[in-house]
């Protein structure tokens, strides 16, 4: 007895299942999403704000880049200490920054700082302002470049009470 072979004819086509809605169906997921939402929200606005508030940080690095690159040294090393100043003027502190020089200027650099500064950064720095041009030219290249990078670091890492 042999079984007749089903033919292409015979197919039938199949119904759709219903839609399904891919909306939550209860009260609780609602509240679930709006959590989310809502701290998704407060997140964004913490990080736009902490991104405003590091714009003057952000172009400070930038004039450092550009006195790093810059072809003459003596030009460049001298805005190095009026950079930074302009930094700590532009950090939202209590303390009036502007007329500190020396000691006090050090133990400023110092306290917002998160790695050690050299002892006697504000000295060099005094140096790069007030130095006569024979003696910025006679600075070689080594220190030259650490000096940047503490400036660097110290502009990139400073800590700001808020």
């Amino acid at each position: 007895m042999s079984l007749p072979l089903p033919s292409i004819d015979q197919l039938q086509v199949l119904a759709l299942p219903a839609p399904v809605s891919y909306a939550p169906q209860t009260w609780g997921w609602w509240a679930v999403l709006a959590v989310v939402l809502t701290g998704l929200a407060v997140w964004g606005a913490r990080a736009f704000g902490r991104w405003r508030r590091n714009r003057y940080r952000r172009e400070a690095l930038h004039c450092l880049r550009r006195l790093r690159a810059h072809e003459d040294r003596i030009r460049a090393l001298r805005q190095l200490p009026t950079l930074l100043k302009r930094v700590a003027l532009s950090m939202p502190v209590s303390q009036d920054v502007g007329p500190l020089h020396g000691a006090p200027w050090q133990d400023f650099l110092q306290r917002h700082s998160p790695q050690p500064l050299p002892d006697d950064f504000a000295r060099q720095l005094a140096l790069l302002a007030y130095a006569p041009h024979a003696q910025l030219q006679a600075v070689p290249d080594a220190q030259r470049e650490q000096l940047f990078e503490t400036c660097q670091g110290w502009v990139e890492h400073h800590h700001v009470a808020v």
